[in-house]
């Protein structure tokens, strides 16, 4: 199992190095660069901050020396944030995304999972119907929806709840935010679940189970779950790497200083470095979290190897 780890982290290097190099020439074909003001600024002191970025070079080289500083774990320094580095930017808010994204897919997989499991026992029936119908709805309106409804219903209708702000990380300023994050993860687990759940209470060995009178719970947990939960775990991998750095939508609207609002703020301000720093921690998110998958896969299933 190591050595496919290794293997793996080894063949991810190039599809990081392909995303970083897309990143990097994408988002200088949009107009405007980071200097660009409402009110130009005189054209000495213009040539003065483009040549201290290397911004006065050609792309070509402006590219090069990006991977040359990337190679020694330099990032570079964030155009809309003077005196702050990259790193210091994206290190500033990933503990803020961390926190409220694992609360978010943990009551995501949990709850979906617990859901999904009751559908397909209750296949057919007001339960089954229920739960799908609401795990149906929970996927098509998207977080941008639910954000400011929320906001709106237990913010200011209700006051039970603030509806922006990070205020120190106490917890009432985490409720809202998380939930709008979980639902669609947990909508979309639940339909995983029961679909999966389904068709293993079919299987074979599920049945002989059954007919040599386990009870149901001991069928449901340590027979059928256990199969029923792989495609639970395949969604995860890149679901919980987009969660985890930070929805976009949801830290824009409810004001979190995590790293999809920096994201935001630097493709909106043309903070090159700031972008390309979070495109690459997104990237790496991802690698990470799908070879975690498929080491799990190995544990939950012991038809998969890793010769």
């Amino acid at each position: 199992m190591l050595t496919y780890a290794v293997r793996r982290l080894l063949g991810a290097i190039p599809t990081v190095l392909l995303i970083v190099t897309i990143a990097f020439f994408m988002i200088r074909v949009a107009p405007g660069g980071p200097f660009s003001l409402e009110r130009p600024l005189p054209e000495r002191i213009m040539q003065n901050l483009l040549a201290l970025y290397n911004l006065d070079k050609p792309l070509g080289v402006q590219y090069l020396l990006y991977l040359q500083n990337l190679a020694q774990g330099n990032l570079g320094p964030s155009f809309f944030y003077p005196g702050r580095t990259v790193a210091d930017v994206i290190l500033a808010g990933l503990p803020i995304s961390l926190q409220n994204g694992l609360a978010a897919i943990v009551i995501a997989v949990v709850l979906g999972t617990v859901l999904g499991s009751i559908a397909a026992l209750k296949q057919n029936r007001a339960t089954d119907y229920a739960v799908m119908s609401g795990a149906m709805i929970g996927v098509t309106i998207p977080n941008f929806v639910v954000a400011p409804v929320l906001s709106l219903v237990f913010g200011v209708y209700l006051s039970w709840l603030p509806t922006g702000g990070w205020g120190e990380g106490a917890l009432q300023y985490r409720v809202l935010p998380v939930i709008a994050l979980a639902l669609p993860q947990l909508a979309i687990v639940a339909r995983l679940t029961r679909g999966s759940m389904v068709e293993v209470l079919r299987s074979d060995h599920v049945r002989t189970a059954r007919a040599k009178g386990l009870p149901a719970r001991i069928v449901l947990f340590r027979h059928a779950l256990k199969g029923a939960i792989l495609p639970v775990v395949s969604y995860l991998g890149p679901a919980t790497a987009a969660v985890l750095t930070g929805s976009v939508v949801i830290e824009r609207i409810f004001g979190i200083p995590g790293v999809g609002r920096y994201f935001v703020e630097g493709a909106l301000n043309r903070d090159y470095t700031l972008v390309m720093g979070t495109v690459i921690l997104f990237a790496v998110f991802i690698v990470a979290f799908n070879l975690i998958v498929d080491m799990l896969y190995g544990l939950l299933d012991p038809k998969v190897r890793y010769d």
